[in-house]
């Protein structure tokens, strides 16, 4: 047991070296949804969420609400649309400096 303590070590240190942090400095389109509905992040209430390169992360900076119904048949609850977002992810969180959900259907 004492000999797999360094290892373990090793393994997470390389694992936390490697990540590369989020930082979108430029207007980038992601996909936009409700994180408990659609992404199935844990919580407690409907909450907005975006996923980047294949990884979902709670939005601060706005909230669900700001963008229309979510529970339309469009909404973030139902559907998930694309944005135009910068900011960066802290935390485990993407903290938005801007938001721009694109109509519905775009590409």
């Amino acid at each position: 047991m004492k000999a797999l303590i360094p290892l373990l070590t090793v393994l997470l240190l390389a694992g936390c070296a490697t990540s590369q942090p989020v930082v979108l400095r430029e207007p980038t389109v992601v996909e936009a949804a409700c994180g408990e509905c659609l992404f199935g992040l844990k919580g407690d209430d409907c909450d907005l969420a975006v996923r980047i390169g294949g990884r979902a992360y709670f939005v601060d900076g706005t909230h669900i609400d700001q963008h229309g119904d979510a529970h339309a048949a469009d909404g973030f609850c139902k559907a998930i649309r694309r944005a135009r977002v910068t900011g960066e992810v802290k935390r485990g969180r993407f903290v938005a400096t801007s938001f721009e959900l694109l109509p519905a259907g775009s590409r």
